[in-house]
């Protein structure tokens, strides 16, 4: 079911899609489904900010709008890419016309519960999602979850939108979105964290500040490309790169002294705990 990023996105040619917001990630999924064939006449976004609909209209051939409930009347999906804190006073004027013309919403506003998103747009067919920043540079990961009104053609529909920009899994249980949130949400921080403490680490072993970067970063590509390309799971990897006695054993043996997976469960525990806290204060507010 995976898809590679950069692989033909299908879908039907008389489908329109319409992005709420034209920030970054509204852009890079345009830009995604435009670079994987989807036509430029199928998709709509629309922004309050002129500027920013004219910096999207440059980079890419698609329809824009200042205003809403144009682009509702135009399209088949509505993405939600609006900050959280504004999305109510962004749908409650639409949910009307959304529930007539009977249009499928993806929400990827973090936090924001569909339970939440259903109150606001009663009877309408709501997908949440958490993609997460590498979806920037089209190499994302994106939980889904789908409410009982959506059906099998609109899943597989909003599967393939998420996919323009890496790689998707789709969760049976609303609550397991705080765990995504956990790990891939917040994740890539995780990682950037490890590259900054290994890059202070390298130039006080007395490399150069640039050598250090590129060992550091491509250390940390190759390392994930041969997780995704091997298939082989993270443990037997490090398991054949660990000889007995030599230097990778040693840095491992003083991770897992300074419990370094007790450390790891702790943070996406925390992780786990905000996010259900925010979505909480997200709905009351």
């Amino acid at each position: 079911m995976n898809q590679e990023p950069g692989e033909t996105v299908n879908l039907p040619d008389q489908l329109r899609i319409g992005f709420i917001g034209a920030g970054n990630m509204a852009s890079s999924l345009i830009h995604g489904l435009l670079a994987t064939g989807v036509s430029g006449q199928q998709v709509w976004s629309s922004d309050p900010d002129q500027k920013q609909l004219d910096k999207l209209v440059l980079q890419a051939p698609i329809h824009v709008t200042s205003d809403n409930q144009t682009l509702v009347s135009k399209v088949d999906i509505v993405v939600l890419a609006v900050k959280p804190q504004v999305m109510k006073s962004v749908v409650l004027p639409l949910a009307d016309q959304l529930k007539d013309r009977n249009v499928l919403v993806i929400s990827i506003a973090a936090g924001i519960t569909c339970s939440v998103l259903n109150q606001w747009l009663p009877d309408v067919a709501v997908i949440r999602c958490m993609p997460n920043t590498p979806a920037l540079v089209g190499q994302g990961v994106t939980g889904l979850y789908a409410t009982e009104l959506v059906n099998e053609q609109q899943k597989t529909i909003a599967g393939s939108v998420l996919k323009a920009v890496g790689q998707v899994v789709w969760v049976d249980e609303e609550r397991l979105m705080d765990s995504v949130t956990a790990v891939s949400g917040s994740g890539p921080a995780y990682f950037f964290l490890m590259m900054e403490a290994m890059y202070d680490a390298a130039v006080k072993l007395g490399l150069t500040p640039e050598s250090a970067r590129l060992l550091v970063q491509q250390t940390a590509l190759g390392a994930a490309t041969m997780v995704a390309e091997t298939g082989e799971p993270a443990d037997q990897l490090r398991k054949k790169v660990t000889s007995p006695g030599g230097t990778t054993e040693q840095a491992i043996a003083i991770f897992e002294q300074q419990n370094l997976r007790s450390i790891v469960e702790q943070a996406l525990q925390g992780a786990h705990d905000r996010s259900i806290e925010l979505s909480k204060i997200l709905g009351q507010s």
